[in-house]
Parts: structure tokens; C-alpha cells; sequence
């Protein structure tokens, strides 16, 4: 019984980051699902290829106010960042 909760602990501990960004996408996807749906059209999970290298985005809301790129984060703490990339990182658990 001992081993069992020992493996247990580990498989969680390995799988805990997956496990917080599929709860995070489910969120925001819950979120997402309050938007008039006449006003914002919403797509999840956006695969793009390009010279044979895929980039994946979590949710794209295309609306006549823009079109809006969402990459769901399940972190604590502060990222800045502009638009040449991430400049800082202040995480926590």
C-alpha cells in the first residue's frame, strides 16, 4: 500500500504541470463561453504550420474589435513582457 501511494506521488509530481495547464485552458475556455457569441467568434487549440515547425495556440476570439491570441499560463507570480518577447520572470509555486 506504501508503494502504491510512493508511485502515486511521483506520477502526480511528474504530470502536476500538465495537469495545472489543462486546468487553466479549461478556465479560460469557461470563461470564453460568456462572450456574445453573435459578436465573438472563438476557436481553441490553433495549429499553425510554417517551414516545418508547428506552433500551437490555445484560443483565438475574433470579434469586429480585433482579433485576440490567448496563450493560457497556469503560473503564480508576474511575467513582463513586450512585444519582442518576455523580459523578466518572477515565478513561484
Amino acid at each position: 500500500m506504501i508503494i502504491l501511494l510512493i508511485v502515486l506521488s511521483i506520477v502526480f509530481q511528474i504530470l502536476k504541470p500538465k495537469i495545472k495547464g489543462f486546468l487553466g485552458e479549461l478556465l479560460i475556455r469557461f470563461v470564453l463561453l460568456f462572450l456574445n457569441k453573435k459578436e465573438y467568434k472563438i476557436i481553441h487549440d490553433v495549429k499553425l504550420f510554417y517551414n516545418g515547425l508547428m506552433s500551437q495556440i490555445d484560443h483565438v476570439v475574433v470579434s469586429k474589435y480585433g482579433i485576440f491570441v490567448i496563450e493560457t499560463k497556469n503560473y503564480k507570480g508576474w511575467i513582463f513582457g513586450s512585444e519582442n518577447g518576455i523580459t523578466s520572470k518572477n515565478l513561484w509555486n
